[in-house]
């Protein structure tokens, strides 16, 4: 395919190459972007699954600072509320020593304090309840380009997509990847005291593309999150086109640090319009040592002529193509930056 465009630019009239061009590039979009979204479609997309896929079933174990409450059924003396210390053990009066409890389920627990109490001698027939009336063990953060970074305390066992709904989904120019990393999983039983901190202990790393997600919420994808749980979301950028394109507007990086051509970005704005001036287009880049507003110019007619390199890209960056018709030119580069980007449409591409 790529040799029969090569054909039929060589040609090609310098009309009918944008022409041609512009279609090959959008084509080869269509299919590696899908449809584009806002940002608030992406993240009402975040709520919608989140709420269609449920939560796991099961119970969250109890960790250290936990407040619970026990209850005795019918013994008043009993029924209290008591933390968990620091290495996951708990005091019951008239129980002389102190009780393993870290790893361990609500429900678990309640097995083991009636077997206690019957072993104790302290009550025949126990009918003992345990509620995780405060979670203040290791909770699940959220960092990086959400709309709000939070601290999250699960008291159900949650997924990945119900954590970030609760951040209000994703910020503008956040990146299509979700790294999680999670502590080395704990070797502790139910009934066993937590062994002493490990400074050298190793994290894991997970990562999950935004798209993937987003797609059908996959539980593949949608995974469960846990306590302790550190949830980034990077932020990758976005890179502007205004002027005489057909849909202004700004455009999602996928990653951090990269970089796209002129040629995809014209082509994500569906083509230039019939009066753009294609040999006067500029990419306008802050400078990030001086502040300074830098003005590159771009002879679009001669990169798509092949008789000239294309341009990189990168975020934050706005291509500008002046309109024939427009009666003002481009005067100051750091006040325009302002201008052009105000009002724009955000897209994301769906890789």
């Amino acid at each position: 395919m790529l040799a029969t465009v090569r054909k039929a630019l060589d040609c090609a009239s310098p009309r009918s190459l944008w022409l041609i061009v512009s279609i090959f590039l959008s084509v080869q979009f269509s299919f590696a972007q899908g449809n584009p979204q806002t940002p608030q479609q992406t993240n009402a997309r975040i709520v919608q699954l989140a709420q269609a896929s449920g939560s796991p079933t099961g119970e969250i174990p109890i960790g250290a600072g936990d407040v619970l409450h026990i209850d005795v059924f019918d013994v008043p003396d009993l029924t209290r509320d008591v933390r968990v210390g620091e290495t996951g053990l708990i005091s019951i009066p008239l129980i002389p020593d102190r009780i393993p409890v870290a790893g361990c389920t609500p429900f678990q627990l309640e097995g083991r304090l009636e077997k206690l109490l019957q072993v104790n001698g302290l009550v025949m027939h126990p009918q003992v309840s345990v509620m995780v009336k405060e979670q203040d063990s290791e909770p699940i953060s959220v960092v990086g380009a959400v709309r709000h970074p939070l601290v999250y305390h699960e008291y159900r066992p949650t997924t990945l997509l119900e954590v970030l709904a609760n951040a209000d989904g994703i910020s503008d120019d956040a990146g299509n990847l979700i790294i999680i990393t999670r502590p080395k999983p704990s070797s502790t039983a139910c009934g066993e005291p937590d062994p002493p901190a490990d400074p050298t202990e190793q994290t894991q790393t997970i990562n999950i593309r935004v798209s993937d997600l987003l797609q059908n919420g996959d539980p593949a994808f949608n995974i469960p999150v846990y306590g302790g749980d550190v949830i980034t979301v990077p932020r990758a950028g976005i890179v502007y086109v205004a002027g005489a394109v057909v849909t202004p507007g700004g455009y999602t990086l996928n990653y951090a640090g990269e970089a796209i051509n002129t040629m995809k970005v014209i082509a994500l704005a569906h083509g230039l319009l019939g009066t753009a001036k294609v040999n006067s287009a500029v990419i306008l880049r802050k400078d990030p040592a001086t502040g300074k507003t830098d003005q590159i110019n771009v002879k679009l007619k001669m990169i798509m002529n092949r008789k000239a390199p294309d341009i990189l890209l990168h975020a934050n960056d706005v291509l500008y193509v002046p309109d024939s018709t427009a009666k003002h030119a481009l005067y100051k580069a750091g006040d325009a930056v302002v201008g052009i980007t105000s009002g724009l449409i955000i897209l994301r591409g769906s890789q």
